[in-house]
């Protein structure tokens, strides 16, 4: 899954990319590259990122969406908003990308339509109070913890969502920068999946912990992807079935090697 951030002020890439036509090409880009799904998001969801209004998610999301798929690529919309989902999904998204899994917005589980859900895990009503839950010290969550709370998300789903819907432990949401907490529970990505009876999506790629775990500086993007890319293949590893990330040509070149062993 290739990350496509059409914000001003995502961690990693915000502002790059947040034109319409420079979104469409770098998310073309990374189909190129080999990604099978592109995850359009038009809201950051770091510490420092500020809320948008719906009406702006979705000036910035759907004309990228549509053109995207249009062109025939997979496109999943990484929101966290009924209404988003709901227009995407109408404009193209076969992928509802949640990392709330339905705590920001309950009308999630009726927007969902046929698309495939990801039900991300998550402790709070909004961004702020998940980080400012984080910042007060919350301790680190076992897996299995992990994989009940989102136990009730998928329940609160309809059936035949729930048949088809993914589950994503949510690593760096609430769950700190410290490297072991969240490194522990990518390593269960398997188990959790084996709980849930649901394929799992690991998203690691230029996350907090990421930077602490290899002792990368901020700065140094060619360090962070290739430290991601390591920390994508520990997820494929333990079990998981789809990893996001930001540099696809990166991760599709270690995988070569990786499932020639």
């Amino acid at each position: 899954m290739g990350v496509v951030n059409v914000t001003p002020d995502s961690f990693s890439d915000g502002g790059q990319y947040f034109e319409v036509d420079a979104a469409v090409a770098h998310g073309l880009a990374l189909w190129r590259d080999g990604a099978d799904i592109l995850d359009v998001g038009a809201e950051a969801t770091n510490p420092r990122a500020q809320p948008v209004t719906a009406a702006e998610e979705l000036r910035r999301a759907l004309p990228v969406v549509t053109q995207l798929a249009a062109a025939g690529a997979t496109v999943s919309i990484d929101t966290t908003k009924a209404c988003v989902a709901r227009a995407a999904v109408e404009a193209g998204a076969r992928i509802v990308n949640d990392v709330s899994g339905g705590l920001f917005d309950p009308d999630m589980r009726d927007a969902i339509g046929e698309a495939t859900y990801i039900a991300g895990h998550l402790r709070g009503r909004s961004i702020a109070e998940v980080f400012a839950a984080e910042a007060a010290g919350a301790a680190p969550l076992d897996w299995r913890t992990v994989a009940d709370e989102l136990a009730e998300r998928l329940a609160a789903l309809p059936a035949a969502a729930r048949e088809r819907a993914w589950v994503d432990p949510g690593l760096g949401f609430g769950k700190g920068a410290d490297p072991e907490a969240n490194l522990t529970l990518l390593r269960h990505s398997g188990d959790l999946g084996t709980r849930l009876g649901r394929p799992v999506v690991v998203g690691a790629s230029r996350k907090r912990f990421v930077r602490r775990a290899f002792g990368v500086h901020d700065d140094d993007i060619a360090a962070l992807d290739a430290a991601s890319v390591a920390a994508s293949l520990d997820a494929i590893r333990a079990g998981a079935n789809v990893v996001r990330v930001h540099n696809v040509a990166l991760l599709r070149a270690a995988l070569a090697l990786y499932t020639k062993q």
